[in-house]
């Protein structure tokens, strides 16, 4: 099979820049909590590339991507990676032209592009339940969601033998596999673990270091052409598609929360912005590669104010969510994936047609898909909660939390200032 060295190095370059976006997320997070507790959570999301890569070589890329067992997950076969590498089988390249996709780069090119997801997912969540949950909860739970969730919702949707896959349910970049997926993870976790003390009483609560969330937003926004771009797999007319698109929303993202924000708040923030930009990347994300330049701009606008607007539900509800990962996350991810229904169109991907091109089918599928997405993560990840809070506990005792997780449980202080 003969391998493009353009489509290679776009794909590597692409792979490259998704795991910048988990130092990115790091940073993003970490300006939004308090100073007691900025390594703690910085150190939540780089440990996760060590755990999740170690996992992928190990058994995640082939429950993910190997030989299919009922559209459910993968065999074992690619365990150790064996059998995937510098080239492209016949038998790989069988199995993606089953799905109607022409593999141009090697076995091993897409498995550490895989990867770049597989290690963001579970970071996606720490921000739900910050300042509060022990790190080897966290370090347990991370193993254990990432080879019992995310290996088989990454099958579901993204193997050409998934049963998402064959139903024909769109997602070009993990609207469900990534965002619904960790979304509705982060909140189980965090109405397990409980709300942090003070909240939401205690004005202490604001974020400590906006420069630095603004900055991780600028590496999230910067990393995010690779997330959406590369997962067309190629450097061709659709990952252009899907790079302007992906710019276009969270452009308009941004627009749409800080307006809406002034609006009801009297004042346009800088932690609004950011977080526009991200809700708006988050809604592009299922749909990029399927819907025109207009329909992103749509789909941005209309995350950026559903988004905001959910952020309020959390003080109604009596959840602590932490950093807004369910608003942000879950909720546009549902929005995205939904919207991918409504926009998507032949004209842009043969795969497209959604309600704009006459399938009014196609958004059951999408809703399929998401409701599908809602009920395995949930209940798995609550069945992972309560394993590990039986083997270790969740939560941080009270003096660590009144000390902070950076000295109590890492032995740092992010800032020596005398």
């Amino acid at each position: 099979m003969e391998i493009s060295g353009a489509d290679t190095a776009f794909v590597l370059i692409c792979a490259a820049l998704v795991l910048f976006m988990t130092p990115g997320l790091a940073f993003f997070y970490g300006g939004m909590v308090r100073q007691r507790n900025v390594l703690a959570m910085l150190m939540q999301n780089f440990f996760t590339i060590s755990i999740v890569t170690t996992l992928w070589v190990l058994v995640g890329f082939s429950l993910a991507f190997g030989p299919d067992n009922g559209g459910f997950i993968g065999g074992l076969d690619f365990m150790g990676l064996k059998g995937i590498g510098q080239g492209i089988t016949e038998n790989w390249a069988n199995m993606w032209a089953e799905g109607n996709v022409t593999m141009t780069v090697p076995e091993l090119a897409f498995m550490v592009f895989q990867l770049m997801f597989a290690i963001i997912t579970p970071a996606l969540m720490t921000g739900a339940f910050a300042e509060r949950l022990k790190f080897k909860a966290y370090a347990l739970i991370a193993v254990l969601w990432s080879i019992l969730v995310y290996a088989p919702v990454a099958h579901w949707v993204w193997s050409p033998n998934g049963w998402l896959f064959k139903l024909g349910a769109l997602d070009f970049a993990g609207g469900t596999v990534v965002h619904i997926n960790a979304g509705i993870g982060a909140l189980v976790i965090a109405l397990m673990v409980g709300k942090r003390k003070g909240w939401p009483e205690s004005p202490e609560m604001r974020p400590h270091n906006l420069p630095l969330t603004l900055l991780g937003t600028g590496i999230l926004w910067f990393g995010w052409f690779g997330f959406n771009a590369g997962s067309a797999l190629g450097a061709n007319g659709l990952a252009v598609q899907a790079f302007v698109n992906t710019h276009i929303a969270a452009a308009v993202g941004a627009l749409g929360w800080v307006v809406i924000e002034w609006i009801k708040d009297k004042h346009p923030t800088t932690l609004g912005a950011a977080s526009g930009a991200v809700a708006g990347l988050v809604a592009i994300t299922p749909a990029a590669g399927f819907v025109p330049e207009w329909a992103s701009m749509v789909i941005g606008l209309l995350a950026g104010i559903v988004c905001f607007l959910f952020v309020s539900v959390k003080f109604k509800a009596g959840y602590d969510d932490s950093l807004d990962v369910v608003a942000v996350h879950l909720v546009g991810g549902i929005l995205g994936a939904l919207l991918t229904g409504v926009f998507a169109v032949k004209g842009v991907n043969a795969l497209g047609s959604g309600l704009i091109d006459g399938n009014a089918a196609q958004l059951g599928k999408q809703a399929l898909a998401v409701g599908a997405t809602l009920l395995y993560s949930g209940v798995v990840t609550a069945i992972i909660a309560i394993v590990v809070k039986a083997v270790v506990g969740l939560r941080v005792d009270e003096e660590t939390e009144d000390v902070g997780m950076d000295l109590a449980e890492h032995s740092e202080r992010a800032y020596v200032l005398d």
